[in-house]
């Protein structure tokens, strides 16, 4: 018996995560617009969202159940996830590069590597005890 969870996103303690990642999409657009231009602005903006977007789509799928009895159901949301969340991250970039001219890869890919790292570095963020 698979027991799921009924939390939605914005309640889990990995949405404090997410909110970082999404500060950090806001610094590197604000960042590479005024620094480098309007190109690398926008470029740094797609790089950003393509890697928040991703994660989002990880945390939702990671989190869809709990508990000893939905260990089999646990591990299959989150193999689901991360490989959809490859698959969107490879589907979104080829969308970006196919699909927007000028662009600045070098503004895209530091984009996406930053909020990538937020992410990696914001499970540091977390409290010890997830509930306060």
């Amino acid at each position: 018996m698979n027991i799921r969870n009924r939390t939605p996103l914005h309640r889990l303690p990995i949405f404090h995560v997410i909110r970082v990642q999404a500060l950090m999409v806001v610094v590197v657009t604000l960042v590479c617009g005024v620094l480098f231009g309007r190109v690398a602005g926008y470029s740094g903006l797609l790089g950003s969202l393509i890697a928040l977007l991703a994660n989002v789509f990880f945390a939702s799928k990671a989190f869809r159940y709990f508990g000893a009895r939905s260990s089999k159901a646990i591990v299959q949301s989150l193999w689901s996830g991360a490989m959809g969340k490859q698959i969107l991250t490879a589907a979104l970039f080829a969308l970006v590069f196919v699909g927007v001219k000028p662009l600045q890869p070098v503004a895209l890919f530091a984009g996406y590597l930053l909020v990538l790292g937020t992410g990696a570095s914001g499970l540091l963020l977390m409290k010890k005890n997830p509930k306060h």
